[in-house]
């Protein structure tokens, strides 16, 4: 009697990682579907295409889900909010927890299918009762960061095949089986926003509201147009003479950019995380603290820190060596050797 092959749901973007993706699970064994999550509010003819392509190529099923009320309503709210208060968001990894992975998850569900698949580079260590994210075997393209709200109900039907391979590998296979174009470029961009800049996004959900540019002194050195279009140690875009000048900090009661030449100003030891979300412990250990390594943006090296449990709802994060520009809205992760324990969102740092 032949054995009958797991079907797997395949979340495709239309890019080499995702076909990739489908080409290792069919070869492995798995019987694939794939999905395109048609979240964007203008013309994506050039990905849905590309995934047509892929799935003619592999001879894989395919369906269209259009979602993109679900991505306003998630993922555009998340982000809209975020810069309303001050804060610097993370669209990505908030994606990926609260509308990407649920939404594939729910998907194989009403489709009886018993595994979701992304071509993220984190490798998975699946257990009776605990899975858990590792850093990939290509440190320079790893994801993990990315995925660090994710909980074990996503984990337990989540399958990752890149996680054991190099970029480069990936490559080589989309050209041998025809997928890989001449003119191929890795996409740079926030998806939601194509080839806009984000500055020009933010324009036409936020406005503008003019203020000044003072220095720590506060003393007035010019104007901007908005404290959203800045964030902490943001260089470029400032516009003054005389510098180069440092975003340092934001006066939201009047209205002040503050900037210096002094980028030591930025750098800060202790960062609070609130909310937080541990990946494979329900509860923080029963230690003072536990040594970590923890990066505050996706492409920062390790750096070591102590975290510290203060409540339910916050940690702190001791670095061992300053970090530059711990900016509230960002996300902080931290891993023990190339396990990654989990995230959560800056609220300030000291």
């Amino acid at each position: 009697m032949k054995a009958v092959k797991e079907k797997v749901l395949v979340g495709l973007s239309g890019g080499v990682d995702s076909a990739v993706c489908l080409y290792l699970l069919k070869k492995q064994g798995y019987s694939p579907i794939g999905v395109f999550l048609d979240f964007s509010q203008c013309s994506n003819q050039e990905q849905r295409e590309s995934v047509k392509r892929i799935c003619s190529l592999l001879n894989v099923p395919y369906f269209i889900h259009k979602c993109s009320g679900e991505f306003k309503n998630i993922v555009l709210k998340y982000f809209k909010d975020s810069y309303r208060k001050g804060h610097t968001p993370n669209p990505c990894v908030f994606c990926n927890r609260y509308f990407k992975f649920e939404l594939l998850s729910t998907l194989a569900s009403q489709r009886k299918i018993k595994y979701i698949a992304t071509g993220h580079y984190v490798r998975l260590k699946k257990g009776r009762k605990v899975n858990k994210i590792l850093i990939a075997k290509d440190k320079a393209k790893d994801q993990s960061y990315f995925l660090c709200l994710l909980n074990q109900k996503l984990l337990k039907r989540a399958i990752f095949p890149l996680g054991n391979l190099k970029k480069e590998q990936v490559k080589d296979i989309a050209k041998k089986i025809g997928f890989l174009k001449k003119d191929y470029k890795e996409s740079q961009n926030l998806c939601f926003l194509g080839e806009k800049l984000i500055s020009h996004y933010l324009s036409l959900i936020l406005g503008e509201k003019p203020g000044n540019i003072v220095n720590e002194k506060g003393e007035v050195l010019g104007s901007h147009k908005g404290l959203h279009f800045y964030t902490l140690g943001q260089r470029k875009g400032i516009h003054l003479s005389r510098g180069p000048f440092w975003v340092v900090g934001f006066d939201y009661k009047n209205n002040n950019l503050i900037v210096s030449k002094n980028k030591n100003l930025l750098f800060k030891k202790e960062v609070i995380v609130s909310p937080y979300n541990f990946i494979f412990f329900k509860k923080f250990p029963r230690k003072k603290f536990i040594q970590v390594k923890a990066k505050l943006r996706s492409q920062s090296a390790l750096s070591l820190a102590n975290l510290y449990f203060l409540s339910k709802k916050e940690l702190k994060l001791v670095f061992k060596n300053p970090q530059k520009a711990p900016t509230p809205g960002q996300f902080a992760v931290f891993y023990k050797n190339s396990l990654c324990l989990g995230g959560g969102v800056i609220s300030s740092a000291h």
